[in-house]
């Protein structure tokens, strides 16, 4: 046998020789992937700082020597918060107009409240407490008076987006000797209401 043939024949038989081996690498089974980790979901953050303005909707419960009622109240609301990172606290000024009668002529007519508020950022969700000065208009059988007093309550803001929010307050006002008629006026104030974030 010549060297080509003897170089043939190592080739040819080299190839039958190895070709178990490939054929067996062809068979070895594919490890499966690991499955992929869990998603965290994260909490979005929200940046309270900035003003705001909006409107309110609820129900006022007034009383006025020892007689009481209801009625809805409505109005409008604006202010300036500052984020502090786990604290929101901010400044505001609301308008709410009703219509409570109180009887024999008298009713309350409007509540302006200038107010502070502290309270807990939860990401987009906000939990407060506020409280300020408070002025009430009421007619007094049939007389037009006014007079300062303070309110305190709680609240919460959702932001929708970066610009919107929905949100809920419930108020105490008290205003002890109303306009120095010896009576003590009290309302308390349930409402929603919507603002706008700039």
């Amino acid at each position: 046998m010549n060297s080509f043939k003897k170089a043939l024949f190592g080739a040819t038989l080299g190839g039958i020789l190895a070709a178990p081996a490939f054929a067996g690498g062809l068979n070895t089974p594919v490890a499966e992937p690991e499955p992929l980790a869990p998603v965290v979901q994260v909490a979005l953050s929200y940046d309270w700082t900035g003003g705001y303005i909006g409107a309110q909707l609820g129900f006022a419960d007034g009383s006025y020597a020892g007689t009481s009622d209801n009625n809805v109240s409505y109005g409008v609301r604006g202010g300036y918060d500052w984020d502090m990172g786990n604290w929101v606290v901010g400044v505001g000024l609301d308008y709410d107009k009703t219509d409570v009668d109180l009887g024999g002529g008298s009713n309350i007519d409007s509540i302006t409240r200038l107010k502070g508020r502290v309270g807990a950022d939860l990401g987009r969700t906000l939990l407060y407490a506020t409280a300020g000065g408070a002025h009430a208009k009421a007619d007094i059988a049939g007389v037009g008076h006014d007079d300062n007093g303070w309110f305190g309550g709680i609240g919460a803001e959702y932001a929708v987006n970066d610009q919107w929010t929905v949100g809920g307050e419930i108020l105490q006002h008290e205003f002890s000797d109303f306009d120095n008629t010896g009576r003590r006026l009290g309302a308390t104030t349930a409402s929603v209401n919507v603002g706008f974030r700039f």
